[in-house]
Parts: structure tokens; C-alpha cells; sequence
């Protein structure tokens, strides 16, 4: 009996641990006050929420509160289309240096918001969580230079990344 159960102790600490692998790492710290401000959707893996949406964007802002405003938009059916917009709050991790926050868009959930990458002069930031199942590749203009796309996919696919999902975003807008 004893050895059975140190066998199914055993198992389920080798596959904690083997999770454990695959979860992306963050960055080392996020200032906050340089992060906030506006960010534009370069690439993603595609979601639901984002579904028909061109120009996508996120504004985040310092509150004199426990968290940053997250005020994200894009428009629907195009670049003309209807505005679309949703206001949440973004929680910091304890512990995370600022490079891990919960969104919150519909109380009471909260998703992870991992920064994994982020230019040291905070012109582009990648997105994740510790799942994979989202990413984002964000910048502080509509446009990102395609030799640095290139770099930042390449980073991507070295960190484990499965880069045929990521789709481009569609920001030409007025």
C-alpha cells in the first residue's frame, strides 16, 4: 500500500513538475508608469473577443487605487466599423515585480496578463499567460518594423511558442 501511494505521489509530482516546464517566463520587472498608455495590437493567437475586430487597441492607466484601468478597443466588421469598447481593472501579482497582473472585465474573474517580453524602451510588449493559450504582441504604434516582427516570432517559436496559430491585426484605420 505504502509503495503504491508513494508511486501515485511520485507520478503526480513528475507531471507538476513537467508542467511546470512549459510555463513561460516573465520579465524581470515592469515599471509601471512607463507601461501605461496606449498599445496596439500587432499579432495575436486568435480569440472570441476579438472576433471581426480591426484596429485593436488597449489603454492602461495608473489609479490611485489597487489597480491599473484597462480600456481596450477595436472596431467591429472592419476599419470603419463600430467602435467597440470594454473597461476592466488589471490587479499586479504579488511577488511578480509588475510582470504578472489579473485582468478583470466581468467580476469575479480574473485572467492572467504575463508581460514575457518587453523592449527596455517599452516600444513593444509580448503577452501570455501560464497556460499558452493566449498571446499578444503589442506596440506603441500601429506598425511594427518587420525585421523586428521577424525577431520577436523567432523568439516566440524559441520559447515554445506555436507561431503558425499568430494572425496579424488588421490596423489600418483613420
Amino acid at each position: 500500500m505504502y509503495r503504491k501511494l508513494s508511486f501515485i505521489t511520485l507520478m503526480i509530482l513528475c507531471f507538476a513538475c513537467s508542467t511546470n516546464q512549459n510555463v513561460p517566463k516573465v520579465v524581470p520587472s515592469v515599471d509601471l508608469q512607463r507601461y501605461a498608455g496606449k498599445w496596439y495590437e500587432i499579432a495575436s493567437f486568435p480569440v472570441s473577443f476579438e472576433k471581426g475586430c480591426s484596429c485593436i487597441s488597449a489603454e492602461y492607466t495608473l489609479t490611485d487605487k489597487d489597480y491599473v484601468k484597462v480600456y481596450n478597443s477595436c472596431r467591429k466588421g472592419g476599419p470603419n466599423g463600430k467602435i467597440s469598447s470594454i473597461t476592466g481593472k488589471a490587479f499586479v501579482v504579488p511577488g511578480s515585480n509588475n510582470a504578472k497582473l489579473k485582468v478583470q472585465f466581468f467580476w469575479p474573474f480574473r485572467a492572467p496578463y504575463w508581460i514575457i517580453g518587453l523592449a527596455d524602451d517599452y516600444s513593444w510588449a509580448i503577452i501570455s499567460g501560464p497556460s499558452r493559450k493566449y498571446l499578444w504582441i503589442l506596440s506603441r504604434s500601429r506598425t511594427m518594423d518587420p525585421m523586428l516582427y521577424s525577431q520577436l516570432i523567432d523568439k516566440l517559436k524559441a520559447d515554445g511558442f506555436d507561431t503558425g496559430k499568430i494572425v496579424k491585426a488588421n490596423q489600418e484605420c483613420d
